[in-house]
């Protein structure tokens, strides 16, 4: 299905940290090192992942702060984000638990209705 390719953003600034996903595996295993730095290459067979999908998520787990770079090694983050980062993913989890998802088109879609009104 074709896009709208200036406006395309596949991730929308989201990352899943869930068990089973790639971000949680990669910083499960950074996690049991973290003095060492690996590059993608020694990563790949610790967690079995795709080499391909490696490198992407090392840079959207790096723009959150979650992960540390110095070409060609990435380590763990630092504690205060990877707190910081997960009470808020858990905060949000138990919030749609609650009360379902909302996306901001969601909100959008909403404000527009009440306008009309």
């Amino acid at each position: 299905m074709p896009v709208t390719f200036d406006t395309y953003d596949e991730n929308k600034g989201t990352i899943d940290l869930s068990e089973g996903s790639n971000a949680y595996a990669i910083l499960s295993f950074l996690a049991e090192h973290p003095d060492q730095g690996f590059t993608p290459r020694e990563i790949q067979p610790e967690t079995g992942l795709p080499y391909g999908s490696i490198g992407p998520t090392l840079k959207r787990l790096e723009e959150r702060d979650l992960v540390r770079h110095k070409e060609p090694y990435w380590a763990i983050g630092e504690t205060e984000h990877l707190s910081t980062y997960a009470a808020m993913e858990s905060t949000i989890s138990a919030i749609e638990a609650r009360y379902g998802s909302e996306t901001p088109e969601d909100w959008l879609d909403n404000s527009e209705s009440v306008e009309e009104e």
